[in-house]
């Protein structure tokens, strides 16, 4: 019986699919429309097409944005927050409420929990551990009944200090589920046994109004997913970069807010390496937003300060991933100041661009990038038909508004994206230390072949990567990650003062937890890994850096000078006369998963068989005679020199005319400028 891997990725306009057949190494893309009222559905469409059977499935992995949308949107549960008498109102106070603090006119974004759904209990634990006040059991029985009243849905528990000691925690959760068997609880010394009561809080916040929707989502994909005959563990990413089998995801909703975007960075780490790059930069771009990740020296960056919203941080260690409201469905306006901008506003799938026919009246990119004859008459091996006479009248808005010729405002339209986009990948890269000269960039997504040379241009980056099918590379990340599991815990002590010994005891309590999820997850001893970290930082800093240490081959004398490496390159200084102190300690625990081995090609056919048509396409100032391809029929090894123009099924890639593209033997399209 053939087997396949199954990939799916469900983005906000598309679902991608990618099917790796390992009794031949063929591979399956296609893509769906993606359904948010009814998220599985999407899935199951992209399955249908594929015609690809439940018990021909060997794994089945996927990222999604249920619980990105769901923040975003607001379509959260009725959830109650359970806080120490007095910290109430964290969630309202934070830490600031706006990124710019002067900017009179941005909102503030409100607290996923109001006030009226936020109770106190008297109960205190000190920041050594010990418990001051006890649980009143029956003041919390009260509190449940009052909520079961109310009709909660699903309930946070966060107490000051629990970090240390979970004790009255885990009490209450007891508690709670006695008395509310029907409700989904969480406890902040389960989902992030960190220091800082706001993270902390936030983090068990966001586990809680998402915990009834992915367990929701979870229950009827799997149950969908039987019936097809599929009966394993399904695989969902996580922001980490890792994956989680489907029983565990429930219990760490707010692992997945960020799913979906994190597998686009993944596949451009192992696209970059697959062409020999050690420092990449992706570039996801999408028909809503542009998702920009980094890798240098072969590791992908991580962050733990993430948010959807700002002021609500999700304390779980994510891949950092810049996003902007930069897609092909970004709508192009004039602001009140009489200037051209374009997004962060989408038409999303529905009604989309103009040119689609769905209703969509308003100028996007997708309508801009067919002006100018980037985009051909149709999407989709040809499924979907673009209409240019709605692309103009679109485009004829921003025209009339500037006093522009059609095309002059197409282009205009383009070139603001290209410069909100410009100034993302220089946050990521030059703002952090890294010369963009020094990185490949790997363009993918639906969008993102149009752009990605234009970019590279404008940032001096040498080389662009295309990977063989860059609409659902992302999908395509799903099988390429391992199960993995973040564990950490609150450690704060002067580096002078530690030893071995302690260090050691330590983690060897972490060891057990990691062991215990990754055999509840249905990983062989065998197939385990364990990777321990420091975070350390100056005495008096604010933030810390996560050093690697591996207590039976480093020193402790090792761990502080990686430090003071690591903070001269993230930081461009370094003090070694400075005291240094431990803030925590990390441990990562990874369950090797079977990676795909993609084949390699050899050439065949010639480049002439793969030319589809010639069409004028605008480049810098005027329309050029452009050649188009068919990226399935070029040959291996071949060489393009632009401009020319590369159509497949799920993307668009524009060669510029001062650059000249090769295809590797993995069929990526390899563009360097011409020097």
């Amino acid at each position: 019986m053939r087997q396949s891997r199954l990939a799916i990725d469900v983005g906000g306009t598309f679902t991608d699919v990618f099917i790796f057949d390992e009794s031949t190494g063929e591979i399956f893309v296609t893509k769906t429309s993606s359904t948010p009222s009814n998220p599985e559905r999407g899935i199951l469409d992209g399955i249908e097409k594929a015609q690809l059977k439940g018990e021909n499935i060997k794994m089945f992995s996927h990222g999604t944005t249920v619980g990105t949308n769901a923040l975003i949107e607001r379509k959260l549960p009725k959830t109650a927050l359970i806080t120490t008498k007095g910290f109430r109102d964290v969630p309202e106070i934070r830490r600031g409420t706006k990124l710019d603090l002067w900017d009179a006119y941005k909102d503030t974004a409100k607290p996923y929990i109001q006030r009226r759904d936020r109770f106190e209990v008297n109960e205190r634990i000190d920041y050594n551990g010990n418990v001051l006040i006890n649980i009143d059991e029956e003041e919390v029985r009260q509190l449940a009944r009052k909520l079961n009243k109310r009709g909660t849905e699903s309930i946070a528990v966060c107490f000051m200090n629990a970090y240390v000691n979970g004790e009255n925690e885990k009490r209450v959760k007891e508690i709670l589920q006695e008395e509310l068997p029907d409700v989904y609880v969480c406890i902040s010394n389960e989902v992030l046994p960190e220091i800082f009561e706001h993270e902390r809080m936030s983090t068990t916040i966001i586990n809680a109004v998402l915990g009834p929707i992915i367990s929701k989502y979870i229950y009827t994909l799997e149950g969908e997913m039987e019936q097809k005959g599929y009966n394993d563990d399904i695989l969902v990413l996580h922001s980490g970069g890792g994956v989680m089998t489907s029983g565990t995801v429930p219990r760490f909703a707010a692992r997945v807010a960020s799913s979906g975007i994190a597998a686009g960075a993944i596949a451009s780490k192992h696209i970059a390496k697959l062409c020999g790059f050690n420092n990449a930069i992706g570039l996801d771009m999408g028909g809503t937003s542009t998702d920009i990740s980094l890798m240098y020296d072969g590791d992908i960056r991580i962050t733990k300060d993430w948010y959807i919203e700002y002021g609500y941080p999700i304390g779980f260690p994510s891949i950092e991933i810049l996003t902007i409201g930069a897609g092909g469905g970004s709508l192009a306006w004039k602001d009140d100041g009489g200037s051209l901008r374009n997004g962060p506003q989408s038409a999303g799938a529905t009604p989309g661009p103009a040119c689609y026919l769905r209703g969509g009246e308003e100028p996007t990119n997708s309508d801009a990038n067919l002006v100018l004859g980037r985009l051909g008459n149709n999407l989709l091996d040809g499924t979907m038909k673009l209409d240019k006479e709605k692309a103009i009248e679109a485009v004829g808005k921003i025209a009339k508004e500037f006093n522009f010729s059609t095309v002059e405002a197409a282009n205009a339209i383009i070139e603001v994206a290209n410069a909100n986009m410009c100034d993302a990948l220089r946050l990521i890269s030059v703002r952090r230390g890294y010369d963009p000269r020094e990185f490949a960039l790997v363009a993918f997504g639906g969008a993102g072949p149009l752009h990605g040379a234009h970019l590279a241009k404008e940032m001096e980056i040498p080389t662009v990567i295309v990977p063989p099918h860059p609409g659902v590379a992302a999908a395509m990340g799903c099988l390429l990650v391992d199960v993995r599991h973040d564990i950490s815990k609150t450690y704060v002590k002067n580096f002078s003062h530690v030893t071995i010994d302690e260090l050691e005891l330590e983690f060897s309590k972490m060891e057990k937890e990691a062991k215990e999820l990754l055999e509840e997850e249905g990983v062989a001893k065998e197939n385990s890994t364990l990777m321990s970290f420091l975070d350390m930082r100056y005495s008096g800093q604010w933030r810390s850096l996560a050093i690697p240490i591996n207590l039976k081959a480093h020193s402790l004398v090792d761990a502080l000078e990686a430090f003071h490496l690591e903070h001269e390159r993230e930081f461009a200084y370094s003090d070694r006369k400075q005291s240094v102190e431990i803030y925590g300690l990390r441990l990562t625990a990874l369950g090797t998963v079977p990676k795909p081995e993609f084949p390699k090609y050899g050439p065949s056919g010639s480049l002439e068989d793969a030319l589809k048509e010639v069409r004028d396409v605008y480049f810098e100032d005027k329309f050029v005679a452009t050649k188009v391809f068919e990226r399935e029929k070029i040959p291996v090894f071949s060489e393009i020199q632009g401009p020319a123009i590369v159509d497949q099924l799920d993307a668009t890639t524009v060669i510029p005319p001062d650059f000249t593209a090769f295809v590797d033997e993995y069929r990526n399209l390899i563009l360097t400028l011409n020097k």
